[in-house]
């Protein structure tokens, strides 16, 4: 692993993935947790090859935590349009799945790499378990997270906002999932706006959808923190992704 995401960071294994004697079960997942703001590219650099490595069994699979600077990505279906203000923050071309994104401090950025080799080579049942893995944290602070056909990420319900013009209640999003593949292993993954400047998304028509907003868990009202979110990730993980 590159040297620059283990300085400072937290190293853990994930408890629920050994077996009942604390001996490693056979689907390893390491977790680290990145301190400071880690710049994209070293970002896609460490992912690219610590999904190698796994691919190459020279590695155990990966969630890692970060945070990064304020930044737009784009996915291999975003629309220059839909980048409003180009020169707000650095724009990153990535060839995840997806449209535009923003990524910035107070958000919780979970880089998944798992291997899909071994845990079933079904993609639609991958985001599927993402999506999962998401309400599940989510549920732990009683906010209620819901996915939308036509519609990637999960949502939140703001039943306290003025009805939409077609009567439907309005709706937030709180979380995007964007991933890719190699050789099925996963890279890219997931983001949780926890507390992040919700004024930095108007740079973009996040995920390329107009009559919604954003949100974040600190806008809904509740104190929670980063290190609470990165709790409820870990607590969530085996249910979420177990078969």
């Amino acid at each position: 692993m590159a040297k620059f995401a283990v300085k400072g960071s937290n190293s853990v294994a994930c408890p629920a993935m050994y077996g009942a004697n604390g001996n490693k079960g056979n689907n390893m997942v390491e977790w680290i947790t990145a301190t400071g703001l880690v710049d994209y590219d070293d970002a896609v650099a460490l992912m690219e090859q610590r999904a190698a490595d796994i691919y190459a069994g020279t590695a155990d699979e990966l969630i890692w935590l970060v945070e990064h600077p304020p930044l737009y990505t784009a996915g291999t279906s975003a629309k220059i349009e839909d980048l409003t203000d180009p020169d707000r923050f650095p724009v990153y071309d990535t060839k995840r799945g997806g449209q535009y994104t923003y990524h910035g401090p107070g958000q919780r950025v979970a880089y998944v790499m798992l291997d899909l080799n071994k845990r079933g080579r079904d993609v639609r049942k991958f985001v599927q378990q993402m999506e999962n893995w998401v309400i599940a944290a989510l549920a732990e602070f009683n906010v209620t997270g819901e996915i939308r056909d036509g519609r990637v990420g999960v949502w939140v319900e703001r039943p306290e906002r003025p009805l939409n013009i077609d009567g439907s209640v309005a709706e937030d999003k709180i979380a995007a999932i964007g991933v890719r593949l190699r050789k099925w292993v996963s890279f890219h993954g997931l983001s949780i706006n926890v507390e992040p400047d919700l004024s930095h998304f108007t740079g973009i028509v996040p995920c390329g959808i107009t009559q919604y907003g954003v949100t974040s868990m600190v806008d809904l009202g509740l104190p929670v923190e980063m290190g609470d979110v990165d709790n409820a990730l870990k607590r969530t993980f085996e249910t979420a992704f177990d078969g």
